[in-house]
């Protein structure tokens, strides 16, 4: 970008098609980013592992109202998107504790940016004028 254009967002950047085809947008990695940030649980996972590793039961207890089927199927979707690691203590019974990997530890700061944005605008995001 040129020093004339660094007040423009980087979504505003570049020039989207018109129309934007349904394909080019399933296959943007910024729409994978978004469904996983939009699901109900995944970050508010990312944020408490975001502490500390947790064992899933310790984790399942912090997060009030997911059930196990569901913290197990976040806890799958974040590990195959690579942000959470699960370790696997050779241990009787086998401990479990879940992570972020480096990858999920960097989605942290644009996750409290958005974070930060929706806190100073609680008043007048979701409702019209």
């Amino acid at each position: 970008m040129s020093a004339a254009h660094t007040d423009v967002p980087s979504v505003l950047a570049h020039e989207l098609p018109r129309p934007v085809p349904a394909a080019e947008f399933a296959a943007c990695p910024v729409t994978e980013v978004f469904r996983r940030v939009g699901d109900k649980w995944s970050m508010l996972v990312v944020i408490v592992l975001g502490q500390r590793p947790h064992r899933y039961n310790e984790l399942h207890r912090a997060i009030e109202g997911i059930s196990q089927r569901m913290l197990t199927r976040t806890l799958r979707g974040l590990e195959a998107d690579g942000l959470v690691d699960r370790t696997v203590a050779a241990t009787v019974p086998p401990s479990v504790s879940y992570s972020l990997t480096p990858l999920g530890r960097s989605l942290l700061e644009p996750l409290s940016a958005l974070a930060d944005w929706a806190v100073a605008h609680a008043g007048a995001f979701g409702r019209r004028a």
